[in-house]
């Protein structure tokens, strides 16, 4: 297998990020809570212009999206797609391990993310990457949900 590469996405890549993000999330979170979650059909042009979303390539195949946003304590993962093709083979949390890389080079002491209570595979997933729950809290568009906030800190050793 190819060594995973991560670089900023270019604009004109706005599309393919569009669609590896709807590959996705739509099947996993329909198959769960029923419907796609706003990441599967958001507009990505303002991020990628902001420099918020990295493209994760094996060899010249794009197969996965990391976008985060900078805050003034701490990168917050907003989201992580791998194509459905790829799920399954680590790459997510190879993807993870890229955002830690960034959030230390920025020199922010902690990473956080948040995802719905029943994605219990990216539960499993992140506290696996060494994230801890912080809190529950309800969805702010779904009632009847809630959110689950994770963080970790990036200024510990290991």
């Amino acid at each position: 297998m190819d060594c995973l590469t991560f670089r900023l996405a270019a604009i004109e890549e706005a599309g393919l990020v569009q669609a590896i993000r709807a590959r996705a999330y739509i099947p996993a979170y329909t198959a769960v809570i029923g419907v796609a979650p706003k990441p599967a059909f958001e507009d990505y042009r303002p991020r990628i212009e902001r420099g918020e979303v990295w493209m994760a390539a094996l060899g010249t195949e794009p197969v996965g999206i990391l976008v985060m946003e900078d805050a003034p304590n701490h990168m917050l993962i907003y989201s992580v797609a791998v194509e459905a093709s790829h799920q399954g083979k680590g790459l997510a949390k190879a993807i993870v391990g890229q955002a830690e890389r960034i959030a230390r080079g920025k020199g922010k002491p902690e990473l956080r993310l948040y995802t719905n209570q029943e994605m219990r595979a990216n539960l499993r997933l992140y506290s696996n990457c060494g994230f801890s729950e912080l809190r529950r809290r309800p969805h702010p568009s779904r009632s009847g949900e809630f959110l689950v906030d994770m963080s970790k800190r990036t200024d510990l050793p290991g």
